[in-house]
């Protein structure tokens, strides 16, 4: 009897074996073939264009990856592992999927040559860790042994392969002097740099080389609610509200019968006083700057302004909690208290030094300045036009992660292919001291690292196997010569004039954290779909007719 006969057949598409993994080899590999372009410096940029025309033009690979409408599984977990390294590290998105695109294309290859998938996850385990270890050694250099300023290259680098890389010398200045600002001590004493602290805001017009960096202040794109208010306050105190400040009306299904005309209003007056009353408790308080996440209407704003203080209605909820964590203010949903009168302590406004409403562009923005409660900083992009500012936003923010890790982590490797270059070498050695299967993983493992400097090499139009064997030259002269050869270690590739140098003293640096974690994510990810050699499609229920 067959299985189908027993009741056991599936309702569905099943797939299984070498088909599986070829398959998933092939979605994988067209995934890294769209990102291996803009990898690096000379690296290219992606116009995006979705289904209802919004463009988008970046060469971030998570950005790129979100754009797509990924159907294929295994293809999904490299856009979930993009978005890992970007929530986790911030740079290194687009060569973390191409490592473990290469990876999975690698191990294909051995399966078809008889070895076990299990064989090759055990060996590709082995390898990772292994060049963990040897980086941390061998190729990590701590922050403080450098004599340039580390913080500097770190950033010029992230944006090298940014479109304001062009720009790098005011942006790295700008990141670096930003993240500082926000430093925050932990209970525990050590030094957090917290990325979310820096509000990065937009305006057009000019080019982008008229970015600044408010410091110690915030921003938000805002107008004040009437033209009569002041547009500087100093000092500022300022009072946060999540509730409407207009005439008070009745609550839905409260009807009030009348008979006589002069109570109707008595009714109206009463309520106009008891908004009139709401708003004197909170100016009485000492408040002189107002901002809502709701509306406040021409009655209350009548009042607002008699007592000069300047207000700012619909406030986005995102602003106005980033507000009050800068200022000390708390957000209040209602003034009602334990007795249930209405009332405002002064205990609940922020402080400032000043707030002044400036036109940058053709917007108006409010500036918050020396905050009181935590430290946080504004950088104002400026741009010809919202692709470039929006990719300005994106670059920018992987900096600012970028320099936020180095100052936590404190050390950093050499980039332009160096720290591949190195582990791939040592991998190779090491996978000799196996007489096991897992040597050909290892070996494999060692090869696949080569993509990186080769994609490098490839897309500044250079020769990558002339400039790859110059560049293994210089490694292995480092691991086996003496000591004039030492520094060879540190070697990598210089893509505008396509040589090898050495990439510690050019300052073409990158946290070791990221290095870490993407080649962690990457041989997780690759081994995630090498376990994978079964794939079954259930089939929709057909409706009964």
């Amino acid at each position: 009897m067959s299985a189908r006969d027993l009741g056991l057949s599936l309702q569905g598409e099943r797939t299984s074996g070498a088909d599986v993994r070829s398959a998933n080899v092939t979605a994988v590999m067209s995934l890294a073939n769209i990102l291996k372009s803009s990898l690096g410096p000379q690296g290219l940029d992606k116009m995006l264009v979705d289904d209802i025309g919004e463009v988008t033009i970046t060469n971030d690979g998570a950005t790129i990856l979100k754009q797509l409408e990924v159907e294929h599984p295994a293809a999904k977990v490299l856009v979930e592992l993009a978005n890992l390294q970007d929530t986790e590290v911030g740079d290194g998105t687009t060569s973390v999927v191409i490592v473990a695109a290469e990876l999975i294309k690698r191990a294909n290859e051995l399966v078809k040559n008889n070895i076990h998938p299990t064989t090759i996850i055990s060996g590709y385990r082995l390898a990772m860790r292994e060049a963990i270890k040897y980086i941390q050694a061998n190729l990590s250099v701590p922050v403080d042994a450098l004599e340039q300023d580390v913080l500097l290259s770190i950033a010029k680098t992230t944006l090298s392969s940014k479109f304001v890389g062009a720009e790098s010398e005011l942006f790295t200045k700008i990141i670096v002097d930003a993240m500082k600002s926000v430093k925050i001590i932990n209970p525990d004493g050590k030094a957090k740099y917290p990325v979310s602290q820096v509000n990065i805001i937009k305006s057009h017009g000019q080019s982008s080389s008229e970015s600044v960096l408010v410091a110690g202040g915030y921003a938000i794109q805002m107008a004040r609610a009437s033209q009569e208010m002041p547009t500087h306050v100093t000092p500022a105190k300022i009072a946060l509200l999540d509730f409407d400040l207009k005439k008070h009306r009745m609550s839905m299904g409260v009807n009030i019968v009348i008979d006589d005309p002069q109570e109707l209003e008595r009714v109206r007056q009463k309520e106009m006083d008891l908004t009139k009353d709401k708003i004197k408790k909170i100016i009485d308080a000492g408040t002189n700057v107002l901002f809502t996440t709701k509306g406040i209407d021409d009655f209350a704003m009548k009042y607002l302004v008699d007592a000069g203080i300047l207000a700012a209605r619909r406030v986005d909820k995102k602003d106005i909690k980033r507000i009050a964590k800068c200022t000390g203010a708390q957000l209040l949903l209602t003034m009602a208290n334990m007795d249930g009168e209405e009332s405002f302590d002064p205990k609940y406004l922020g402080s400032a030094e000043v707030v002044t409403e400036e036109r940058v562009g053709d917007n108006d923005f409010i500036f918050i300045k020396g905050c009181k409660a935590t430290k946080a900083t504004t950088i104002l992009l400026r741009g010809a036009n919202e692709f470039m500012l929006e990719e300005a936003e994106r670059s920018v923010h992987d900096a600012l992660c970028a320099v936020s890790r180095t100052l936590e982590s404190n050390s950093v490797v050499p980039g332009g292919g160096c720290v591949e270059t190195a582990v791939s070498l040592h991998l190779e050695d090491y996978a000799r001291t196996f007489d096991t299967y897992e040597q050909w993983a290892i070996a494999e493992f060692a090869e696949a690292l080569l993509v990186i400097p080769k994609t490098l090499a490839q897309n500044a139009a250079l020769d990558a196997i002339d400039l790859l064997a110059a560049l293994r030259v210089r490694h292995h002269a480092a691991r086996t010569g003496q000591d004039e050869k030492k520094d060879y270690k540190w070697y990598g590739l210089d893509l505008t004039n396509g040589v090898v140098r050495n990439s510690v003293t050019a300052g073409v640096l990158e946290p070791m954290v990221s290095k870490l974690k993407s080649l962690k994510f990457a041989t997780e990810a690759a081994i995630t779909i090498l376990r994978i050699d079964d794939l079954i499609k259930i089939a929709p229920e057909q409706d009964q007719q």
